[in-house]
């Protein structure tokens, strides 16, 4: 199986977060199947040419959001996806989408504008 994970090492993002989020937004899009097992850390740290300690960050980090879930011995799965998993992502967009509007009307720009950005997507 092959997975496509994407790292930007110029982002001055972490390389956990990034990881992180791309695996969280690919089980959401339900690319990422429920009890689908996941690269183990040695595996996905040859193909991103990362420290396994960045994925083994990424991994924990998923987990105790209950992204994925972890089997002693055997490695990494995607955890069903439950509705507080959509709700929690829903609140964090809602609560991003805001803030920036907050600064889009600080600084001027117009509600035309921003529908306009909003339609181009």
């Amino acid at each position: 199986m092959c997975f496509m994970f994407s790292i930007d090492f110029r982002n001055s993002k972490p390389l956990y977060e990034q990881l992180s989020e791309n695996i969280e937004r690919l089980v959401l899009k339900n690319v990422l199947k429920s009890d689908e097992q996941l690269p183990s850390v040695r595996q996905l740290s040859s193909e991103l040419s990362v420290n396994p300690n960045t994925i083994q960050k990424a991994y924990a980090s998923l987990e105790s959001k209950g992204i994925i879930y972890s089997v002693k011995g055997v490695g990494s799965f995607i955890s069903p996806l439950n509705k507080d998993i959509i709700d929690n992502k829903i609140e964090q967009i809602e609560y991003e989408f805001k803030h920036l509007l907050k600064d889009a009307k600080h600084i001027g720009i117009t509600e035309q504008l921003i529908l306009k950005w909003f339609n181009d997507i």
